[in-house]
Order: structure tokens, then C-alpha cells, then sequence
């Protein structure tokens, strides 16, 4: 009882969380001004702005959007009855499953655990703690069912689309599905091979057996192909038209199903078969391979489209990989191994040397230097001493230190980003197919004809044979009508497209990626890794006597001893200059400032300003005043002391690549606004900038940040795309229109984005948006050529040729049109390799 009354206080303004990530003041003193940062102050009246949902509340007429996982206020009073999970009727009850009167669905009962799990202050911990409940099981990605979950994927029962799989860190990596339709197509084609011989074979070769036993042979073959490959395929026909939400499928299920009991039709009643429609040898008509050369062909795209699911649930699998699954302990003074699950929040956490960080917390012992690349995507890692705030996932360096548990569980800042990227990745649903569209409008005009056919022939058809003849040719419409190709359109655009694509280092997961690739206008970037190398690099070295090759010399002799995250660039442009170190003694690593050692007999000093304060050595003004002016362009800088004197200072910078200017004008040209998001200082955020022509640049941004910024500019109607290559990008990646990974970035950013640039070139995006046009383009010429054949054969099909010239549909005649439209549309296709994809 004490959650449920728990359940009517609200937080405190600034720690309300708004769903649409949109905020406004109370006070409304900026009229309808909004927001999108939670915890923010009204600049006016310096109130906490609260999400913009209260306001809509507020509404007479506001009905609040509903789900499993926030249900209604007036659920906790009806335990016991029933309501629809579509919630159609907003929080309306009933007292017996009836059926929802406007969607027809199954109503579910309300029990006292759908409640306690479901009320909407339950929070994040409750839509965490769901996603978790639902590792391995199935969801709708077009969720017409609400939130429901499945165990295994039989199709959606509403769209029939295929289920996706909530990852699952301890589960099988497998993803059943692809798994399924890959062994599927196998047995597929080897069924449809010999059938496709034996039918189309018959022309050329005389095989040793007569065209009945040979008939017979074929729908043997076809059986597999289409009571176990293919089967879930006329499923999914059927739910369509069972709902009327007509699609492909619709139209597989219509022409397979035609073309199947037809032919069994005339395999055993072969006298009722019209000659006019005989074939060669007055063979009867059989359409076996049309049957299992579609559904071989549809599998394969299904194939292609599990394909990039699978990817999908990598990206949260990776996340999930980050966190330890155990910690170090500190009990009465010792150390015992725990699971991360039992950490409660105060606990005594020892972590040592290249472990990964459990959970958030708080150094009360100890310093080190952390790598939080995951987080904030730089490069160099941060030195962290007693009371500096640490984050779980990230990485210790070259110390032991001990920390106090502050957040644990889905409180972590790494259990938020995992809940950023599924709920990103789950919340945009796929955009209808181009052959979904079409299929709405060609399958009921389809149905039409046939019908018309039927009566037609039912009048006008031969005296004692309009039956016969009007069943025939209504039947015939419905097999012609499917077109052999369509299951080949987009898969095979897609499989020359990709192919091309990986030429060029750009690496494509799927369809709906390239559908929106070329209506991008707004291209959201980060700086490091993605504009710049994403490594510190050695620039320059600034000296007072002219003796730079001493000042390396020193630094590289020092370096060798250092865990520094500077030091790699040293010895990496000492080696270049094949510089010999020196022997170095009484080496000292002095935190947060540099290190020291003797070389020589002379004491040497490399490190930053507050080393040379602490060792009373000075500086020379002209020095220092030219360290100051490259501190403000952003540059790191590390002065080199020999015997209490500067010799000089080293400068250290993120080199930014030679491609990013080229790559920002001729986006730019393209009308696509640049907005650079980073997680460094302000200085260099727009040094980069400047230097790159970027007018929109923001700096100092979290994970959240990104994310926010995605989701403020789809909301104004913005087409996105964003580009990253850090753990820190992934829920901005996953959010957007089209996410964008730098090949050279972390295999989470990369599994998060739909595209994939292996350079870690930003050029790669104009190409990428190139190829999306071309790609597309080609995609609806195979649509043409797919339908246009099978168009031209629905008039003799129907019967149109017969009074005058006695033509009715045979299989030579939907033979032709399906090999015609097959060869179109794959010779169609590979004209994509001849696209020049090449920066001018």
C-alpha cells in the first residue's frame, strides 16, 4: 500500500521528466516558448521549467496517451475487470471480455500486478525494469498491439510484419529468426531448382516420362516449398485480409494460393482444362515454379530484412557488454567479489589497474586517470582524484582507488544510455514499403477484375462452358496478376546498391536508411573521431633557442616511463624522427600536473603550468604569452623545464581530417545544415568550427543532449541525420532519421546507425546520400518492370484476345512474362554499378 500512495507525489520540478523531452515555464512569461533540457530555470521569472505534458493536462479535452507500462489513474479501483490494450476508449472499463467495440481486439483483465508494474510513477525503474522482463521475447515494431510481448516470432497478428527480439546480455546471440529464414531459403532453393528445370526444362529436353507424371513430380517438389518455407508467408496473406490492411504479402498470398489450386486443378481433372489454354504439346497449364520461384525470391528479402534487426539488438547487447558483472567489495576492511547485482548505494568499491568502473559513484580514496571516451567521446583521459565522480562502464587507468556507490542499477548513467538507444531504436517505426503502397491499390483492383472476368464470362462466355471458362479465367487473372519479380525488386536493387556501396567504404543496413538518405536536411555531426582524428597528436614544439630536437628528445626519454595519455603522441613523432631515448632516473609521475625525472645528471620537468608554480620555476614572458594564444585556439600544451629553465613547450591538438572542409562545402552546397555537437570545451568546439565553416556548433553535450537536439528537430519537421563514432553518440544515432557511424569508431555506435562509413570519412555521407538517390530510383524502375508485364498479361488473362483470336492465358504466356520481367529487372539492377560515386 505504501507504493500506491506513494504513487500521487510528484517530484520535484526540476527532476520531472517530460516523454516528448519538451519543457516550458509555469508561468508562461515567454508565451509558448519551449525548451528541451530538463532542470533549466525560466530565464525570466527563474522558475524550474516543467514538461510540457502538464500544460496539455490542463486541457479540458487532453487525453493522455496510455500504455502497459502507464496505465490510467482509475485502474487501481476496477481490479478484477477488463480494458482494451489499445486503450481506443482512453481509460474506459468493462466488466467482461466483449470485445473492444472500436478495434475489435481481445479486452484483458486488470489484476492487481498489471498495476503495481504499470502505474505512471513508476518511472524509469518500471520501463527499465520491462524492457528487462522482456529480454528474449518478442514485440511488433509497428507495436499494433500496444506494448504486448510474444515468446517466439510467428508474425505480428495484426500487420504481419515479423517480430523483433528484446536482446538479452546473458542469452543466446543468435537471433532465431534469421536463423530460421536462412535455413528456410536453403530448402527453398533446393526444391525450387529442380522444379524450375522440370517445367521450363520441357522445351529443350524431352525427359523420359510423360507431362502428367512429370506434373506430379513438380508439385511433390513444390509441397516443401510451400506448406513449410513459404507458409508463413500466406499466413501473413491471410491476417492482411482478414484486417484489410492490404501489402505485399496480400498479394503473394492471392497469386501463390491462385496459381497452387489451380494447378492442382488441372493435374487431376486435366479434361476440364479449355484446349485454348493448353500448352506446348498440348501440355496441360501448371504454374508449380511460379509458386516456388515467388516465395524463394520473397524469403530472400525477408532474409535481408532480418538481417538488419539482428544488427539492431547487437547495438544494446554491446552496451549491455560494457558494465562488469562483478565488483570488489570492501567489508570490514576486506575484499570480496560480489555480483554487480547485489551493490546497494553507499557500498565500499575497490577498483583496480584496466578494470572497468561497476557503478556511478564518488573517489574517496585514491586517484587515477579514467578513460570516459564512452561518455563523452574525447580522447584523452581525465585525471580523476578523491571526491571527483565517476561513471559505471568507463575504464581505470594505471592506479588502484576506491569509490562509494552513489547510483546503481538502472540509476547509472550507462543504464540510461541503454534505455536511450532501445527506446530510440523501438520508437521510430519503419516507413511503409514502396511495394506496401502499391500493393493497397493494385491488390483490391485486382480482385476486381477477376470478379468482373467471372462475370463476364458468366454472360457472355461459350453456350454450356461459361462456368468453366469464367472460373478459368477468373482464376488466371489472379495468377498472372502476381508478379515472379516482385519478391526480387527491392533485394536485388539493394544487393548491387550495398555491394556498391562497400566498394566505396559505405556500408548499408537497410532500405528505409537509403528511402530517406536523400531527403535528409539537417546532418547533426560530433567533432571527435568524426570532423577530427579522435587521437591528441604532437603539432608543434615552441622554443625560445631554436633546439626543438632536444626538447623531443627529452620529452621522448621522459614518455617512456609515462601512462600519460599525451605520451603515445611523443614517442610516436620521436620514433618518426628516429630519436634515441635516453636513460632516465629517480622518474616521478606527479598527478594532475606532469612528470619528472634525471637525465644526464639534470633534472627534467615535463608537464603542465601548475607543475612549473609548484617548483618555483618561471616562465619567460614572451613564452608565455604565445602559450596563452595557443591555449585559446583549443590546443593542449606541456612546457619542457631542464635545471629550473623552459626550454620551450610541446603543443598537442586533434588533428582535424583533410577530408572534413571538402566534406562540409559540398554538403552545405547541397542545401543540408550542419550542426556540430561535441563534449569539449567551448573554445575548441569553435576553433573546429570556425576553422570548418560550421555556423551551428554546441559544445559540452552529454548523450541526453544529442538525443534532445534529434528529437527537437524532428519535431519541427526536419529529416535527420547524425554522424558519430562514441558510445556517447549511440541514443542520438539510433533516434535520428538516418544514424551515421565512422567505421574507425566503437562497434556500439556502428551497430546503433543504419550506415556505416568504414573510412571514417564524412565525405562518405555525401556519397551515402548519392547512392540513396540512385538507389531509390532504381528501386521503382524494378517496381515498374516488376508489375508492367504482368499488367500487359491481366487483358488475355481476362479473356480479352479470345474473340479474335482465340488467345487465353497459357503458361507460355505467364512463363514469358515472368522470365521477361525477371531478366528486366535484375539487368535493371546492375546497371548500379556503373553509378560514379567519386568526389569531384
Amino acid at each position: 500500500m505504501e507504493n500506491k500512495s506513494h504513487q500521487h507525489k510528484k517530484p520535484h520540478p526540476s527532476e520531472r521528466i517530460s516523454p516528448s523531452s519538451v519543457y516550458y515555464c509555469p508561468m508562461e512569461c515567454e508565451g509558448d516558448k519551449v525548451y528541451f533540457q530538463k532542470g533549466k530555470r525560466c530565464p525570466v521569472c527563474n522558475m524550474f521549467l516543467v514538461p510540457v505534458e502538464e500544460k496539455l493536462e490542463k486541457d479540458p479535452n487532453y487525453k493522455p496517451k496510455f500504455s502497459s507500462t502507464n496505465l490510467p489513474e482509475n485502474f487501481k479501483d476496477n481490479i478484477g475487470k477488463y480494458y482494451c490494450p489499445m486503450f481506443c476508449e482512453s481509460d474506459k472499463v468493462y466488466d467482461s471480455d466483449i470485445g473492444c467495440p472500436v478495434c475489435h481486439m481481445h479486452l484483458e483483465e486488470i489484476t492487481e500486478e498489471l498495476v503495481e508494474s504499470g502505474m505512471s510513477d513508476a518511472g524509469s525503474d518500471q520501463s527499465s525494469k520491462h524492457e528487462t522482463d522482456n529480454a528474449g521475447k518478442y514485440y511488433c515494431p509497428m507495436f499494433c498491439e500496444g506494448d504486448k510481448v510474444y515468446d517466439s516470432n510467428f508474425g505480428c497478428p495484426v500487420c504481419g510484419m515479423d517480430l523483433v527480439k528484446y536482446p538479452d546480455k546473458n542469452g543466446d546471440d543468435s537471433d532465431d529468426n534469421y536463423s530460421v529464414l536462412k535455413r528456410k531459403l536453403f530448402i527453398s532453393l533446393a526444391f525450387t531448382i529442380p522444379v524450375f528445370i522440370l517445367s521450363m526444362g520441357g522445351m529443350l529436353i524431352d525427359f523420359p516420362f510423360s507431362h502428367t507424371v512429370q506434373g506430379w513430380i513438380e508439385l511433390f517438389l513444390t509441397l516443401p516449398v510451400l506448406f513449410y518455407s513459404g507458409w508463413f508467408l500466406i499466413k501473413r496473406g491471410w491476417i492482411s485480409f482478414k484486417t484489410w490492411n492490404l501489402n505485399m504479402f496480400s498479394l503473394i498470398a492471392l497469386g501463390v494460393s491462385a496459381a497452387f489450386l489451380f494447378s492442382i486443378v488441372a493435374l487431376i481433372f486435366p479434361e476440364s482444362i479449355p484446349h485454348e489454354i493448353l500448352g506446348h504439346n498440348h501440355a496441360i497449364p501448371l504454374y508449380f515454379e511460379a509458386v516456388c520461384v515467388i516465395l524463394t525470391l520473397v524469403i530472400l528479402g525477408q532474409l535481408m530484412e532480418a538481417f538488419a534487426h539482428k544488427k539492431t539488438g547487437n547495438a544494446i547487447r554491446e552496451l549491455m557488454s560494457l558494465s562488469p558483472d562483478e565488483a570488489n567489495l570492501m567489508m570490514n576492511g576486506e575484499e570480496k567479489k560480489v555480483p554487480l547485482s547485489e551493490i546497494k548505494i553507499g557500498d565500499i568499491l575497490k577498483v583496480k589497474p584496466g578494470e572497468k568502473i561497476p557503478v556511478d559513484g564518488k573517489i574517496i580514496e585514491g586517484n587515477s586517470v579514467i578513460d570516459e571516451s564512452m561518455i563523452t567521446g574525447e580522447p584523452v583521459p581525465v585525471e580523476k582524484s578523491i571526491n571527483a565522480n565517476v561513471s559505471a562502464g568507463t575504464i581505470n587507468g594505471n592506479q588502484v582507488f576506491m569509490m562509494k556507490a552513489e547510483k546503481v542499477g538502472d540509476e547509472t548513467l550507462l543504464a540510461k544510455i541503454i534505455k536511450m538507444v532501445n527506446d530510440a531504436s523501438r520508437s521510430r517505426a519503419p516507413i511503409q514499403k514502396l511495394t506496401d503502397k502499391v500493393a493497397k491499390i493494385f491488390v483490391p483492383s485486382v480482385i476486381l477484375i477477376s470478379v468482373l472476368t467471372f462475370v463476364l464470362w458468366q454472360i457472355f462466355g461459350p453456350e454450356d462452358q461459361k462456368t468453366l471458362f469464367a472460373f478459368v479465367n477468373a482464376v488466371a487473372v489472379l495468377i498472372v496478376a502476381c508478379p515472379c519479380a516482385l519478391g526480387l525488386a527491392t533485394p536485388m536493387s539493394l544487393m548491387v546498391g550495398i555491394g556498391k556501396g562497400a566498394k566505396n567504404g559505405i556500408l548499408i543496413k537497410n532500405a528505409e536508411a537509403l528511402e530517406q538518405m536523400n531527403k535528409v536536411n539537417v546532418l547533426i555531426t560530433d567533432k571527435t573521431g568524426t570532423l577530427t582524428e579522435g587521437k591528441p597528436s604532437l603539432e608543434h614544439i615552441e622554443t625560445l633557442n631554436n633546439n626543438a630536437d632536444l626538447i623531443l628528445n627529452l620529452a621522448y626519454s621522459l614518455n617512456q616511463n609515462s601512462e600519460h595519455p599525451l605520451s603515445d603522441a611523443v614517442i610516436k613523432k620521436a620514433k618518426d624522427q628516429n630519436i634515441a631515448a635516453e636513460k632516465v632516473s629517480s622518474f616521478e609521475n606527479i598527478t594532475g600536473k606532469g612528470v619528472k625525472g634525471i637525465i644526464n645528471r639534470k633534472t627534467v620537468y615535463l608537464g603542465n603550468e601548475k607543475l612549473l608554480n609548484s617548483n618555483q620555476i618561471f616562465i619567460p614572458e614572451n613564452l608565455k604569452s604565445k602559450a596563452v594564444e595557443i591555449q585559446s585556439k583549443a590546443h593542449t600544451i606541456s612546457f619542457l623545464v631542464q635545471e629550473n629553465e623552459v626550454l620551450g613547450f610541446i603543443i598537442f591538438t586533434d588533428k582535424i581530417k583533410e577530408s572534413s572542409k571538402k566534406a562540409v562545402r559540398q554538403l552545405q552546397d547541397e542545401g543540408i545544415e550542419i550542426i556540430m555537437m561535441t563534449g569539449d570545451n567551448e573554445n575548441t568546439a569553435k576553433a573546429v568550427a570556425d576553422e570548418l565553416g560550421i555556423k551551428n556548433f554546441k559544445a559540452n553535450c552529454l548523450p541526453e543532449d544529442k538525443l534532445n537536439e534529434v528529437k527537437k528537430l524532428q519535431s519541427q519537421g526536419k529529416i535527420v541525420a547524425m554522424t558519430g563514432d562514441g558510445i556517447n553518440d549511440s541514443p542520438a544515432l539510433a533516434q535520428a532519421n538516418i544514424g551515421i557511424a565512422m567505421g574507425t569508431g566503437t562497434d556500439v555506435a556502428i551497430e546503433s546507425a543504419e550506415i556505416t562509413l568504414l573510412k571514417g570519412d564524412l565525405l562518405g555521407v555525401f556519397q551515402a546520400k548519392l547512392l540513396s538517390e540512385k538507389l531509390l530510383k532504381n528501386i521503382k524502375e524494378n517496381l515498374f518492370f516488376a508489375f508492367v508485364y504482368n499488367i500487359l498479361g491481366i487483358p488475355v488473362a481476362a479473356g480479352l484476345l479470345y474473340p479474335i483470336f482465340g488467345i487465353l492465358l497459357s503458361p507460355m504466356i505467364a512463363a514469358a512474362a515472368m522470365s521477361v520481367s525477371s531478366l528486366s529487372v535484375i539487368l535493371n539492377s546492375l546497371r548500379l554499378n556503373a553509378v560514379d560515386l567519386k568526389i569531384k
